[in-house]
């Protein structure tokens, strides 16, 4: 058989994790659903078209086969920093200049739950999802930016679903954190800035660290749209988000987000932007901490 000795890292990695999962007798579909991985994640690692699989991919597919991290990359070099978490001593840049980071919390720190919300309401009131929904969407901007107080979107959806109604306490039993996340976010706060920009309802910030929906860190900054009244994509947003930071130049920020329109508003004041799928969230991990990598 062969050694693979002639073969790249990432090569011998997919190799030995391919041997690995079959000797747990598991196919890449089963792997992937235990892992919580994509289909194309897994295949693009075994097939070694991966440059820098994460650490956290590796940490996660080691511990469903019941191996370590140093069985699993046995006979593959670990002294690349793609393999190894730095270690926090000091806050670091990355390979592309970034010094700041900063998440949005709907789409990325927690998967949406509108849908959920209303859903729950439309169980109680006995009106359809759609029309909850609708009146939802017809306020929320209003909210977020702190033009409309909760208490009066919650007594227009009174008036409407003609029963008593908390917005915040359906939102925050729909609500869910992004797989991995917490992982990705300890790590790194531990190497960079971080902060938190988001468009979101008065008053869910803080039960959401409560309840351990958001990852247990502090974040540097926090940016609360109905507190400054201002709504990614609004210029103001970024202007305060980027005024509450110590970074010298825009270029040193980057922005994880899942909409398009912020990602697009971030890259005009000059930031770095990476999509983010909290739905399938390996792939967005992989990418972040791939590209958050400390230069040498």
């Amino acid at each position: 058989m062969d050694s693979g000795g002639s073969l790249s890292e990432e090569k011998r990695l997919g190799r030995v994790l391919q041997v690995a999962r079959k000797k747990e007798g598991l196919t890449q579909q089963a792997l992937c659903q235990k892992t919580g991985l994509s289909y194309s994640t897994l295949a693009k690692i075994e097939r070694g078209a991966i440059a820098a699989p994460s650490v956290f991919t590796i940490q996660r597919i080691a511990a469903t086969l019941g191996m370590s991290m140093d069985e699993l990359l046995g006979g593959v070099e670990q002294n690349r920093p793609s393999f190894v978490a730095p270690v926090a001593n000091s806050r670091k840049v990355s390979r592309s200049g970034v010094r700041f980071v900063y998440f949005d919390m709907n789409g990325v720190l927690v998967r949406a739950a509108v849908s959920k919300a209303c859903m729950k309401l439309a169980e109680e009131s006995g009106v359809t999802p759609d029309i909850i929904e609708t009146i939802f969407w017809q306020y929320n901007s209003d909210v977020c930016r702190g033009s409309m107080s909760l208490d009066e979107f919650n007594t227009i959806l009174a008036e409407r679903l003609e029963m008593l109604v908390d917005w915040n306490r359906y939102y925050l039993m729909a609500v869910e954190p992004t797989p991995g996340i917490n992982e990705l976010v300890t790590w790194v706060a531990e190497n960079y800035e971080v902060g938190l920009v988001t468009n979101t309802f008065p008053g869910l910030i803080r039960p959401m660290f409560e309840r351990g929906i958001l990852p247990n860190i502090t974040f540097d900054v926090l940016i609360d749209s109905s507190e400054v009244h201002a709504l990614k994509p609004d210029a103001r947003m970024f202007e305060v988000a980027a005024d509450r930071t110590n970074i010298a130049s825009p270029s040193e920020i980057l922005l994880i987000d899942d909409d398009r329109s912020n990602l697009a508003a971030a890259g005009q004041f000059g930031w770095h932007t990476m999509g983010f799928d909290a739905y399938q969230p390996e792939d967005s991990i992989v990418a972040v901490s791939t590209a958050l990598q400390p230069a040498d």
